[in-house]
């Protein structure tokens, strides 16, 4: 049953960007926004983060904030919401709500692969859905691979999502790489989608203007087999304080 249900088609084009990916090794590298694909990674125990950024497609854009807390050490809770603002007058501007849970079942370090589960809910879910990974309901097993003692982890998100108004219920996957070029700049490439909508890449970078604590990022991705239409670019910013409880 299990292996029916994560059995996914991975397009071939992904191998070209592991192969980009793998030619900017340096130091350790932390995963998280500008990734569609999620980490095995928590928010520091007792602290907080803030990620948002802005999505910028042909005909529309999209806002987002997500905060989120790790208030126990090994529960991490995400609420945020993204709003769209559509150019064409007939298509209604919409706001999302995200709910989301993560845990860990093993930790992620040099030598050890991390796993956990992440579940969740999605108020009102009309934003670029696929570019997303969101339905209405999903819930993802977070899987982060060290190589090379860390200095390249590969992310896996095998998962699933109920769409509500279609009572249709997706296989998701997600498959990306991070590493860091330099102390400050790290580069990612990544592959998700699921069985109904398609599959997407994106690659990016990320800026440490405070490092551990400030940065900032730009990204630009595409459906595969979409049109212009499918096109964004990115750019975020992420502020991680170390302790707030």
């Amino acid at each position: 049953m299990l292996k029916q249900l994560f059995s996914f088609h991975i397009p071939q084009k992904i191998i070209l960007y592991f192969i980009f990916a793998i030619i900017f090794v340096s130091s350790s590298a932390h995963a998280a926004r500008p990734f569609v694909t999620d980490d095995a990674r928590l928010t520091t125990a007792g602290s907080c983060q803030i990620e948002t950024w802005t999505r910028s497609y042909l005909s529309s854009l999209e806002t987002w904030a997500l905060p989120a807390c790790n208030p126990t050490g090994n529960l991490e809770f995400t609420i945020g919401a993204g709003h769209a603002y559509f150019d064409d007058t007939s298509m209604h501007n919409s706001t999302d709500f995200i709910y989301q849970a993560k845990t860990l079942f093993q930790k992620l370090d040099d030598h050890t692969t991390g796993i956990g589960l992440a579940v969740g809910l999605v108020h009102h879910p009309s934003i670029h859905v696929g570019p997303n990974q969101h339905g209405n309901e999903y819930a993802f097993i977070p899987i982060s691979v060290p190589l090379m003692e860390e200095r390249i982890v590969m992310h896996l998100n095998p998962g699933v999502l109920r769409d509500k108004a279609s009572q249709e219920i997706r296989k998701t996957w997600g498959v990306g790489l991070e590493m860091n070029a330099s102390q400050r700049w790290m580069l990612i490439a990544e592959s998700f989608g699921d069985n109904s909508t398609g599959s997407y890449w994106q690659t990016g970078l990320r800026f440490a203007i405070v490092p551990n604590l400030l940065q900032i990022d730009a990204t630009t991705g595409k459906q595969f087999s979409g049109g212009s239409d499918t096109h964004w670019m990115s750019f975020g910013l992420r502020y991680t304080p170390s302790s707030i409880f």
